[in-house]
């Protein structure tokens, strides 16, 4: 990426050091770092322009609401969404799939179906996974193939006339591969049931940060990603969804700001999307999250998708060379895939190896990755993953191979 070095400097914590040792920050799947752009627009926004929001009819209340709204407005432009009343704000990826599967599956009958893969981040498999036990529905899981992606042939085969729903993932968190969401739609919307047709739900956590995503193409009914993995804060997540099947769906939290009008007898509820967002939403985290999209839109989505490309293809290649080395899912498709790359050394922990990379200030993830179901199905309970963004660069991957050296020292 060009001006690599200027746009690090946009980023105050990549120049702490760790044990003495500049930081190596390889754990953006699980949370990215912020730019100082991000936090200036907080910092701004709880210094000059905090209150709460669609209540107080004067000038702080407005100037929070219209910031509140410009992000949704921001977001929708992002995702290319019809509407910006598509918009929800949840508090992240797992909320947004709670709320989904409850809201949805509620209404579902006895037997009906849900379909998850086994490549799906906990967040995406337990809530429809606890729902089908609540509701008594058919929790069905499809397979992926040696590519690490949905095997389409074996999810046409699970599609039957009870089939609700399909939740998947857009890109592995562990593997870094992109499963074909547009190709997927229409396998599903294909499928007829009766009194319509299977919906998708698409987990965009790791998709939406890295890459160009236009959720009119890809034709998803869902989809759900955090702000905290693409540079944005904490404590704030998206949920699109079309239109006409929010308007049909009940909300799941109850209370102040999602109501119509409110009398002893009875309750409506406000428009889209103010009947699912209860309670005070989390405004500074919103303008955290439209300062985050419009700084990676000045960098461009097709070049932060090129970036990844080009450090997955080097970091699989340092990799391959190390004899000691598995890498789960190595094949690798030049141009689709994002830097993500899970891997164990022989006869060393995982864990292990996450911790004395952190005596080099390296930070990686270890662990199941919160998707035990696929560790489970490679055989392994723990693998170790480094995953990059915008602001790695080739030489703190150079920097984290050569560290692997001492890992092997410190175990031998």
């Amino acid at each position: 990426m060009q001006n690599l070095t200027a746009l690090r400097n946009d980023f105050p914590i990549l120049s702490r050091k760790i044990y003495g040792k500049p930081l190596v920050y390889l754990d953006s799947a699980a949370s990215s770092q912020k730019p100082k752009q991000v936090i200036d627009a907080i910092s701004k926004y709880y210094a000059t322009n905090h209150a709460n929001i669609h209540r107080g009819i004067h000038t702080l209340g407005e100037e929070a609401t219209a910031a509140y709204e410009d992000a949704k407005k921001v977001t929708a432009v992002f995702l290319n969404s019809r509407s910006w009343k598509e918009i929800i704000f949840t508090k992240n990826t797992t909320e947004a799939f709670n709320f989904l599967a409850y809201s949805l599956c509620q209404s579902f009958n006895k037997g009906d179906e849900v379909i998850v893969s086994r490549a799906e981040h906990h967040s995406n498999f337990v809530p429809w996974q606890q729902c089908a036990q609540k509701y008594e529905l058919v929790f069905k899981i499809v397979n992926i193939t040696a590519y690490g992606t949905i095997d389409l042939r074996h999810l046409q085969s699970l599609l039957t006339k009870r089939t609700k729903v399909v939740s998947i993932t857009h890109i592995s968190n562990v593997f870094g591969t992109v499963n074909d969401i547009s190709t997927i739609a229409k396998i599903v919307h294909k499928n007829k049931t009766e009194n319509g047709c299977t919906l998708l739900c698409v987990d965009g956590a790791q998709s939406v940060p890295h890459m160009p995503v236009d959720v009119q193409a890809l034709d998803c009914d869902f989809l759900a990603f955090s702000g905290h993995k693409m540079l944005g804060p904490t404590g704030i997540g998206v949920l699109y969804g079309k239109k006409e099947l929010l308007e049909r769906m009940e909300p799941l939290f109850f209370g102040g700001g999602m109501v119509g009008t409110v009398t002893e007898q009875k309750t409506t509820w406000g428009d889209l999307p103010l009947k699912f967002e209860a309670g005070t939403p989390h405004i500074a985290g919103a303008v955290g999250l439209a300062a985050a999209i419009k700084y990676l839109q000045n960098i461009g989505m097709k070049r932060v998708w090129n970036h990844d490309n080009e450090l997955a293809e080097y970091a699989l290649k340092k990799l391959k060379e190390q004899k000691d080395v598995t890498i789960y899912c190595p094949e690798y498709q030049k141009g689709n895939r994002c830097c993500v790359v899970s891997f164990t050394i022989k006869n060393i922990h995982a864990h292990d190896v996450s911790s004395i990379l952190d005596q080099e200030g390296i930070a990686v993830r270890a662990g199941h990755h919160c998707a035990q179901p696929l560790h489970d199905s490679i055989g392994v309970p723990a693998t170790v993953r480094l995953s990059a963004y915008v602001y790695t660069t080739k030489e703190e991957i150079d920097t984290f191979i050569f560290a692997l050296d001492k890992v092997r020292k410190v175990f031998q």
